[in-house]
């Protein structure tokens, strides 16, 4: 039976939604495991979200609470608001109560990814503050640490992500993920896929 990994993500103007694709890529690239992608539900309306100027939202389907049962292994990711996760993926996680109460989550490892504003933005205080979520339902977090290798430590270009996960930079909105970001993204998605299947086979 295939490794089942959920990327689970929200993303307002797409930055988010980018580096999920590559961290799906990733994570399909080992064998054995099976890789899906979900949004979280949107809380603003159409209205407020034209207002925004957020684009339309991708292709990927809106995944339930239980859901996540079925899945051996998760990333999660959102962009930053004031140093936290948005709203949006704190809502969706304020509705797994009943997971939470069955325990269905325990044990299960589960990475982080964002994206900030600038620089200062949060890179690793959201994924400080997002590490209560999973450590209230039992999960195991896993960050990439330095497996990136050199490209932890580029200092010629700016760069999003940190030991705790990878990440961008939106600045104004029109900065895209860079191609290292992209590789990092990659490179976590392969790494705690790969985690997700020892886990299970040693279960």
């Amino acid at each position: 039976m295939a490794t089942k990994v959920y990327i689970v993500y929200y993303s307002t103007y797409g930055h988010v939604e980018k580096l999920a694709q590559e961290i799906k890529k990733g994570a399909a690239s080992v064998e054995g495991v099976e890789a899906k992608l979900w949004q979280v539900p949107e809380t603003l309306s159409e209205e407020v979200l034209g207002k925004m100027g957020a684009p339309a939202k991708g292709d990927a389907p809106i995944i339930t609470p239980n859901d996540l049962a079925e899945a051996d292994g998760f990333l999660f990711g959102f962009p930053t608001r004031f140093g936290m996760m948005a709203a949006q993926f704190k809502a969706f996680l304020d509705a797994t109560g009943g997971l939470w109460r069955t325990q269905q989550l325990a044990g299960k490892p589960a990475g982080l990814f964002y994206s900030t504003g600038s620089q200062g933005g949060g890179q690793e205080t959201t994924a400080l503050t997002a590490i209560t979520q999973l450590v209230h339902h039992g999960m195991i977090f896993v960050p990439i640490g330095y497996t990136f290798g050199g490209g932890m430590f580029e200092m010629e270009n700016i760069k999003g992500g940190s030991p705790y996960g990878s990440g961008t930079y939106a600045g104004d909105g029109s900065r895209q993920p860079t191609e290292l970001e992209m590789e990092q993204a990659f490179h976590q998605g392969k790494y705690i896929a790969t985690i997700t299947k020892k886990l299970k086979g040693s279960a």
